[in-house]
């Protein structure tokens, strides 16, 4: 089996290819990576990838004769793509034409709307899934609005991009000019209520009209969070692996709404982030169109979401397609850093 793993240079597709090399039983497989960064580290790791190329980004006249190459070159049987911008042109060839290999993606409609995440907190937003939110650009000159909206502080954060872009608690007026001003590569802004919960997350498999998988997890801190004003960094140090299943139904309840307004198959894999208020109750913040970087830390707990799409895209006639949400021994805590591999522990086991 040989297997296209796209955007090698991030996070999320080395968990994903880890997940595979550590903890899936396929013979014989053989990872091929793309990256569009010449020095994008994954590029060079030849104990991961058997081979990998520098493509062109998605969008460039280039990029499709490039991918469909590597596939021809290699046999490919199937990709595993990640970065939203590649996602969002893997997407737009379902809609109008074939893939050149197997791909699990939602549709393109779909895909648009949660890359934004003011538009998906619109269509929510009558739903009570979502904080009470207020959408606004950059050269905003009125704030009258936005602060009969909201009061401060509140959260805002850029309406698109990933790792926290443009995330911020605002505590007054100047503070969000200042921040608006050292922010000039983010053009549109949500804010949103203040969340000063938990930071939650939800993983949902669906295949063919029908959920399959689920399970959910804690970020309780982020690795280099010194480094941004927000403490988010997008990567979790410290998280850990739930067991709520109340969680999972606001999930699918919030992707039921979803499909229903996009008119789309329920089919994909999604993480759903939470955050939730002084009183405890989770607010859906935004829906991810693919897997998160601490990927492979659920494959470590027996949650392989990786193998799982691996099966289903392979269609292994073994695979059981009965809807299970996947639950972890009581207290399982992961712990990630830069360059290390994630280790997965009691958190009775820390040290005090």
């Amino acid at each position: 089996m040989n297997i296209l793993i796209n955007g090698v240079g991030g996070p999320t597709p080395r968990s994903i290819a880890r997940t595979i090399r550590q903890y899936c039983q396929f013979e014989n497989v053989k990872l091929i990576g793309t990256d569009i960064n010449p020095v994008a580290y994954g590029l060079y790791e030849d104990d991961l990838y058997d081979q990998t190329y520098l493509v062109p980004p998605a969008g460039h006249p280039d990029y499709w004769p490039a991918i469909e190459e590597i596939i021809e070159k290699h046999n490919i049987s199937l990709a595993l793509v990640h970065p939203e911008q590649e996602v969002m042109a893997w997407s737009k060839r379902m809609e109008d034409d074939k893939t050149p290999c197997k791909v699990m993606l939602p549709s393109h409609s779909m895909s648009e709307l949660l890359v934004d995440k003011s538009k998906m907190t619109e269509v929510l937003k009558d739903s009570g899934l979502v904080p009470e939110s207020y959408v606004f650009n950059a050269d905003i000159k009125r704030f009258e609005d936005l602060e009969a909206t909201l009061t401060y502080p509140f959260w805002i954060r850029a309406t698109s991009g990933s790792s926290g872009l443009g995330s911020l608690k605002v505590e007054n007026r100047d503070a969000l000019t200042h921040w608006l001003h050292i922010n000039p590569s983010v053009k549109h802004f949500i804010a949103s209520t203040f969340l000063p919960g938990r930071n939650l997350a939800v993983k949902l498999l669906y295949h063919k009209g029908k959920l399959l998988r689920s399970a959910s997890g804690e970020r309780v801190s982020y690795i280099m969070s010194k480094v941004a004003p927000s403490g988010i960094t997008g990567n979790t140090s410290f998280g850990r692996l739930l067991n709520e299943s109340g969680l999972v139904e606001q999930a699918v309840k919030a992707m039921e709404l979803l499909f229903e307004y996009t008119g789309s198959e329920k089919h994909g894999f999604f993480t759903a982030d939470f955050k939730e208020d002084e009183t405890g109750h989770p607010y859906i913040t935004e829906i991810n169109v693919r897997m998160v970087a601490f990927n492979l830390s659920f494959a470590a707990g027996g949650a392989n979401f990786t193998e799982d799409i691996i099966r289903l895209l392979s269609e292994d006639s073994s695979f059981d397609r009965t809807y299970k949400m996947y639950e972890f021994e009581p207290g399982t805590i992961f712990l990630r850093d830069v360059d290390a591999e994630p280790k997965l522990m009691n958190e009775k086991d820390l040290k005090t």
